[in-house]
């Protein structure tokens, strides 16, 4: 008889669990970073370096989406995983429910807010003229889109938790090859509204992956159904202690960016504006296979820690640490010694990468322990643990991150502006990994391994 999914995550063997989670679970969130990549490309190709530059400089506001969808998601899956391996069939049946009635809510007030708000977003950045008013025009589009986006990405964390992590990623998949299908069809088709073509090409591969996404839950699905659209107070508060800490990670990530554009405006004007614009598409894109490897980690540590299974949590750690840190070569070693390939992609001006090329590898350097961080939040978040993955998150992108990009550069000069982040990146990953060897050490003090 086949095992269900409750009794993989709680017995097989970790190694094979491992690919079996992760390897899909990587690529389906490779297809989700395809989209703002290829958004990149083709408006820096299609419609040119300005272009290109609007749609990098006008998306860390877009993570007020993926920030509320994360919080929903995250915070939905934890207790899903947790609640398999407990057996809580009750707790089970009211999450999509949830889930809806949070997307719902909270899209609309995006939706709204993000609309109205965005031009003053911009001003903030430093961004002006063309590029302000190109950013603008594509932002817009995205906002009005919010619902799409928020189901998708949170129901899809829910279908991972699930452990369905091969249907998420083809779902995810047909959505991508839409987006890069459209995107340079709307561009060029739209002409001098190419940068509007853009953001529907992403908004219209989102509305075809929800529509896949609600026929799952609706009709597929053995375990997670949805029922009636309606608010729990268990689970909501529940959900908002959990996936508390994976927002902040992308609202702060929209804090981070911001304020790595103002300083590039501010220190290098125009110029570096568009070397941190192809830094940062190519960073974002790197960084979502580690966040894939987090994402198939998340079920099997909740599972096991609810069924009370200590030791296996402690190796599963292990495994995806170091699994982790291997899969991170795949863009590390790109970074360090192909970097004027990488602009490239971006159509940068040759002159700009010749001065932009140490500055790309400064700011990729610890990029390589960038596994064992992420692993550390999310082991957090999976044990129920918001607080603590709150902290590690809350370090790295505000309490030590803001200081530092705004005071090195006036003591170093303006290159610290490229370093400056992988310095408090270091300095967390230490910190990360120090409370996560703690929390395991008291399961072993309480007599629990």
């Amino acid at each position: 008889m086949e095992k269900t999914m409750k009794e993989r995550l709680l017995t097989d063997n970790l190694v094979r669990l491992m690919f079996h989670q992760a390897v899909p679970a990587v690529l389906g969130m490779l297809v989700i970073g395809l989209f703002p990549l290829m958004d990149g490309i083709f408006a820096g190709n299609i419609l040119g370096e300005a272009a290109m530059t609007a749609c990098s400089v006008s998306a860390p506001i877009t993570f007020v989406n993926n920030g509320v969808s994360t919080l929903i998601g995250i915070g939905s899956a934890s207790i899903l995983s947790r609640a398999l391996g407990e057996g809580d069939q009750e707790k089970i049946d009211k999450i999509m429910g949830n889930l809806v009635y949070w997307v719902i809510v909270l899209s609309l007030l995006i939706t709204v807010f993000g609309i109205f708000l965005s031009p003053y977003f911009l001003d903030l950045l430093g961004a002006s003229g063309a590029i302000k008013e190109l950013g603008l025009r594509y932002v817009r589009i995205i906002f009005a889109g919010s619902f799409f986006i928020n189901y998708v990405q949170s129901s899809n964390m829910v279908m991972r938790g699930e452990g369905q992590v091969k249907k998420a990623m083809l779902i995810m998949g047909l959505g991508a090859i839409l987006n890069i299908i459209l995107d340079p069809i709307f561009m060029i088709a739209m002409g001098e509204y190419g940068i509007e073509g853009a953001a529907l090409a992403t908004i219209l591969a989102q509305s075809v992956q929800a529509g896949f996404t609600l026929y799952y839950f609706r009709y597929k699905s053995d375990v997670v159904k949805i029922g009636k659209i309606k608010k729990a107070n268990e689970l909501s508060k529940e959900m908002v202690g959990v996936g508390i800490s994976a927002m902040l990670m992308q609202i702060l990530f929209m804090v981070q960016q911001s304020l790595l554009y103002r300083q590039a405006f501010q220190y290098g004007s125009d110029e570096w504006a568009t070397l941190m614009a192809a830094t940062l598409r190519f960073y974002g894109f790197s960084f979502i296979p580690l966040w894939g490897m987090s994402q198939a980690l998340q079920p099997i540590i909740g599972a096991n820690f609810g069924a009370k299974q200590y030791a296996r949590v402690k190796e599963t750690m292990k495994i995806f640490i170091l699994s982790g840190t291997i899969l991170s070569l795949v863009f590390y070693l790109p970074a360090q010694f192909f970097p004027a390939r990488i602009f490239g992609l971006f159509n940068v001006s040759e002159e700009i990468i010749q001065r932009g090329v140490g500055h790309f590898r400064l700011f990729f350097s610890v990029y390589i322990l960038y596994a064992a961080m992420n692993m550390a939040i999310t082991f957090f978040q999976s044990i129920g643990n918001g607080k603590k993955a709150g902290i590690i998150v809350l370090l790295r992108q505000l309490i030590l991150f803001v200081p530092a990009l705004l005071i090195l550069p006036g003591i170093f000069g303006s290159g610290a502006v490229w370093w400056a982040e992988a310095l408090v990146d270091l300095i967390v990953i230490l910190i990360a990994l120090a409370m996560m060897v703690q929390e395991i050490k008291a399961f072993k003090q309480a007599e629990l391994i």
